[in-house]
């Protein structure tokens, strides 16, 4: 529980496609870095320092400003063995834990489960977007699932009656092929009329939600929004989860990419200034991850699928600061012999979260003890 005696809220945060962790977080004074990127790199002199070997990438100063007042912890070189480079593959073993067999259970189902046994409250856990993240589904745990939090709608806006239909048929195509058309609809059925008695409660975040705060206009700046009025209407929400959409960049990565550290580094301060013009921050910590990294190597015009990535856990009741290596750039140490190395595995860090802040048992979620980190003050 929260110093502030509320039960602690999890937001998580999908960076869908796979993020260039090697230009999220510099290491600008390695000349590796410069031999592997000679054009998809950030400019030397716009990269901000954050110590002698790695600095920020120049669209990120609010997320730097955060981290130098401390609540930003960043995890280097996260993964897991064999990692897999498929993003449907790669995202369900992140979504369940389980990196050789494909299953039903999502890390964050088994945790709403935890948290609320007996499905009393249908808002435990609010997906804010379209169908429902893996991560998120368990049979027979009713999850809400917010398109747009101004029509208040479950899955779609309730009363566009075509826009729901098209959700649950993405959802049926999202999840057929690992539970089996039958059981995704037995999910459906079983699930979707308890979490359709969550809508009326969704409009009560609307209801009194004033903020001084104005968040940029883009789709990722409006679910981190909506994240926020549904954690301020109190509604006993312990689990949110936002994705922020775009990371494969194959081409283009050298326009594309800093609008993308821009919304995600914006997005990510407005709503810590809006929970905490509400005195609403203290109880909430963010988790940021990604399905892969990205070649060391550029091709070109982009970076290719590869391994060792990034992770950031952010909130007030975090300890700052880089936790795990940063991969060894070195070619005799790469991984398949063109990518970063892992150097903590992905289910330590849920298991850091879930058992030092959600107080859950760790290893029935993520399937076994790994190596954790202390981040919360």
């Amino acid at each position: 529980m929260a110093e502030n005696g509320k039960p602690p809220v999890l937001v998580v945060v999908q960076l869908s496609g796979g993020n260039d962790f090697m230009n999220t977080l510099i290491p600008y004074n390695n000349p590796i870095y410069w031999d592997c990127r000679p054009v998809v790199n950030v400019a030397e002199d716009q990269i901000i320092p954050l110590n002698d070997e790695l600095g920020f990438h120049p669209q990120t100063a609010p997320l730097k400003a955060m981290y130098d007042g401390g609540d930003v912890a960043i995890v280097q070189g996260i993964g897991y063995p064999n990692s897999n480079r498929s993003h449907f593959r790669a995202m369900d073993i992140w979504h369940t834990c389980e990196p050789d067999t494909v299953s039903t259970k999502g890390w964050l189902g088994q945790a709403i489960q935890n948290l609320d046994a007996d499905h009393e409250n249908v808002l435990t856990g609010v997906n804010l977007g379209r169908g429902l993240p893996r991560a998120m589904t368990m049979p027979g745990v009713p999850v809400a699932s917010v398109g747009d939090l101004d029509n208040y709608g479950v899955m779609t806006p309730i009363q566009e009656k075509q826009e729901r239909a098209e959700a649950l048929e993405v959802f049926k195509r999202m999840y057929g092929p690992a539970f089996g058309t039958g059981m995704v609809m037995d999910y459906l059925a079983q699930t979707g009329g308890d979490v359709l008695k969550g809508a009326d409660r969704l409009a009560d975040a609307l209801v009194d939600y004033t903020s001084e705060v104005e968040y940029a206009s883009n789709a990722f700046a409006k679910s981190l929004k909506d994240a926020a009025r549904i954690h301020l209407a109190d509604l006993g929400t312990r689990i949110l989860y936002v994705s922020h959409g775009g990371y494969d960049t194959h081409a283009t990565e050298n326009p594309t990419f800093p609008r993308l550290m821009d919304e995600l580094s914006t997005g990510i301060a407005d709503f810590f200034d809006d929970l905490r013009a509400h005195n609403a921050a203290e109880e909430v910590v963010m988790l940021v991850f990604t399905e892969f990294g990205r070649r060391m190597k550029d091709n070109g015009s982009g970076t290719d699928h590869g391994t060792g990535g990034g992770a950031f856990v952010i909130g007030d009741r975090v300890k700052g600061g880089l936790y795990a290596e940063y991969p060894s750039l070195e070619p005799s140490q790469w991984e398949h012999g063109e990518d970063l190395k892992h150097t903590i595995d992905f289910r330590g860090i849920y298991g850091t979260l879930l058992e030092q802040w959600m107080n859950l048992d760790a290893p029935s979620i993520v399937g076994g003890h790994f190596e954790q980190i202390d981040v919360f003050s």
